[in-house]
């Protein structure tokens, strides 16, 4: 039986500071070069999806080599997990721009996307794998 192993650190990195550069990089081009307009509002959430799941992909890395899972969190799974970082960001800052930013919110949210991580992580450990 072939197991699962954790993703390298070296691939790891490299996707990681690949979506951080082009996060950052093109939001810093995005806000000193355009009006806030529609499309340029719609490509802020986007660069600034990636610039948080960029930044966060080797600290959600460090976490699951910490808390190990049975089984081990592949190289999709930590990029989906940076990736709910990302989404949360951009939630808030929605949410702040709409002017209905409370803290109550945040914490909601943030358990919302942490159950369904769980939901997630519980599905892929429920795959029943018979023995050779």
């Amino acid at each position: 039986m072939e197991t699962q192993k954790s993703a390298p650190f070296y691939s790891i990195l490299i996707t990681s500071l690949i979506l951080a550069l082009i996060g950052w990089v093109g939001l810093a081009f995005l806000l000193l070069n355009t009006l806030p307009t529609l499309g340029p509002r719609w490509l802020f959430f986007f660069l600034f999806m990636l610039a948080l799941s960029g930044t966060v992909l080797p600290l959600v890395y460090f976490f699951n080599l910490r808390f190990p899972s049975t089984p081990p969190a592949g190289g999709a799974v930590l990029v989906r997990q940076a990736m709910w970082v990302g989404i949360y960001g951009d939630l808030i800052a929605w949410l702040m721009m709409g002017r209905v930013f409370d803290t109550a919110r945040a914490v909601f949210l943030a358990i919302g996307f942490i159950i369904i991580e769980i939901l997630l992580r519980m599905s892929e450990q429920s795959h029943w794998k018979p023995k050779d």
